[in-house]
């Protein structure tokens, strides 16, 4: 395994290293994902294609390809790492037993904005029900939070160009203050 995936005892290997612009945190593992041992793995999920129309990446990376995220400053984590067929399978239980350790994963590794791509583990984690999208009013293990729509194919609340503009948004704040490098 690459010392820059740290794996879960149950989930996905996080994509992380040290001096990230941004960390994304899915809400948790889905039941292909876990399968297959890679992050938004499903066909359905729009991550990777809003990661490029957003300005995240050079061009559209597949799911075998996260380690490759390293390279443009950002990484994936989950919020909770036991995968469910559907996050609404999980508790609010759940949530407050994953965040003690999100938070010291999150204080080790201080990226500049923690972006949560969804409300669910964001409000539990933040201790606020009413969240707002974007940058919020506080932080989180030293980080900047961001709130982002998620980007699963059964979140049709949002469509790519809605999901594209948000993520757009904490693209262009991440680059106004970029990181002067990246560890491996």
């Amino acid at each position: 395994m690459s010392p820059n995936l740290q794996p879960h005892s149950i989930g996905l290997p996080d994509v992380i290293s040290k001096s990230l612009n941004v960390l994304f945190c899915g809400i948790n593992p889905g039941m292909r994902s876990a399968t297959v041992g890679l992050h938004f793995a499903t066909r359905s999920n729009r991550f990777w294609r809003v990661l490029h129309l957003a300005g995240f990446t050079a061009r559209q990376l597949e799911p075998h390809e996260a380690h490759l995220l390293l390279d443009y400053g950002c990484g994936i984590t989950s919020a909770v790492a036991r995968p469910t067929v559907s996050a609404t399978d999980l508790s609010r239980a759940d949530y407050i037993a994953a965040r003690p350790v999100f938070e010291r994963k999150i204080a080790k590794y201080r990226p500049r904005y923690l972006a949560f791509l969804g409300k669910p583990a964001s409000s539990v984690f933040l201790n606020q029900r009413d969240l707002s999208w974007g940058l919020q009013p506080t932080t989180f293990g030293g980080s900047a939070v961001w709130v982002l729509p998620n980007p699963s194919g059964l979140n049709r609340a949002f469509t790519i160009g809605m999901l594209t503009d948000a993520y757009r948004e904490l693209s262009e704040a991440a680059a106004l203050h970029p990181c002067q490098t990246t560890e491996k």
